[in-house]
């Protein structure tokens, strides 16, 4: 079966997540990905630690967001290379980069001198805040713009203050919005014949995620949320929405009437609540929630409230996760080599195209590790 985008040539410039994350998706796709680097010490993600974990000399956030890439080295302070670079721009079909505003432009490879070069070119950009303002010269860095973005006012409970989402959302969701950018500017060019720029930012992607909520601030007196002060999951929505311990877990509960949960918990003292006290008594109404599921364990809670269609379920960690048979038959998991027979065990993409999952075997690349066959394949 040929993949979507089979035959597409993208240049990855970018460093660290979201520009490469977004190559990570176009290649799972099909598409080739040509990693360039700067020789030597390559991306700086390479040394970008999570842990103090590293698999073969390169970190495991490196392997996680550049498997399935080849590797050029390129010194783009040396003439000669920044023309090789050039002439391998004329020839590809994607071109991704997360420079801060203005560099690329300086090295003469903006998006007016690409377009120039090859006018067919789909090139894409991630910023941290957009080209221009006051926040342009800011790091573009993942908590930095979700402390800029108000996401941080929606977890943790009332009271805690700004917590941030414990995992690098802003790159992640800034690399598939980036991706879709792309998608489409090809599908367009597929029809005009014509290249396109897409761009995106952090933060951009953060006000994206909060869409929902963001939509009800803006047309309810631009009240702020209040945020629950016992087991908060979300900053609107009404108890019994949340997590809670049981006797030998925890269970989550996602929205639904009181008067359901009261009749199946039961929960006799639920009935005395209406949908407004869903929300105005939201604190008082988890606790009476809390002190009955922690009687029993999971389990039992699950085999009472599924069957009676009650919106629930298992928290679960990774190692449950993992070794659960629903997961497993995702098919989510594979274990790559890169090219000096270092495995690393990660994830697939998360896109099945008729009903089959993207495979590829091939690791991240070591730094240049491709240089020689890309310069002569494509005379550089």
């Amino acid at each position: 079966m040929t993949a979507p985008l089979d035959g597409l040539l993208v240049l990855d410039l970018a460093q660290f997540l979201s520009g490469p994350s977004a190559a990570l998706r176009l290649g799972d796709l099909g598409a080739r990905v040509i990693k360039v680097e700067r020789p030597g010490s390559g991306d700086i993600c390479r040394t970008l630690y999570l842990t103090d974990t590293d698999v073969g000399g390169d970190s495991t956030v490196f392997h996680a967001i550049n498997r399935n890439k080849e590797s050029l080295a390129i010194d783009l302070k040396k003439p000669e290379d920044l023309a090789a670079l050039r002439r391998l721009v004329a020839r590809a079909d994607v071109l991704i980069q997360n420079f801060r505003p203005g560099v690329i432009e300086r090295l003469g490879l903006g998006y007016e001198d690409a377009k120039a070069i090859n006018p067919r070119l789909v090139y894409a950009g991630v910023s941290g805040y957009g080209e221009t303002g006051p926040w342009v010269d800011m790091p573009g860095q993942d908590l930095l713009a979700q402390s800029l973005s108000g996401v941080t006012w929606l977890n943790g409970h009332e009271g805690d203050g700004p917590v941030p989402l414990g995992l690098s959302i802003a790159d992640m969701l800034a690399g598939h919005a980036l991706t879709e950018g792309i998608l489409a500017a090809l599908v367009r060019r597929g029809i005009t014949g014509e290249g396109a720029h897409v761009q995106t930012s952090l933060l951009e992607a953060l006000v994206d995620l909060q869409f929902e909520l963001l939509t009800t601030h803006l047309n309810d007196g631009n009240r702020l949320p209040a945020r629950a002060g016992f087991r908060n999951a979300n900053a609107y929505l009404a108890a019994p929405y949340g997590i809670y311990p049981t006797r030998d877990g925890y269970l989550a509960l996602a929205m639904m009437p009181l008067a359901q949960l009261a009749d199946t918990l039961p929960l006799p003292a639920l009935a005395g609540y209406d949908a407004q006290d869903a929300f105005t008594k939201r604190d008082e109404i988890k606790r009476l929630i809390a002190a009955t599921l922690s009687q029993h364990d999971t389990a039992h809670w699950l085999a009472r409230l599924q069957p009676a269609d009650v919106w629930c379920a298992e928290v679960l960690d990774w190692p449950r996760l993992l070794q659960s048979p629903a997961f497993g038959l995702l098919d989510m998991l594979q274990t790559v080599q890169r090219g000096d027979g270092t495995p690393v065990h990660t994830t697939r993409g998360p896109v099945r195209i008729d009903g089959a999952r993207a495979r590829s075997a091939r690791g991240a690349p070591r730094v240049g590790e491709h240089s020689a066959p890309i310069r002569a394949e494509f005379g550089l």
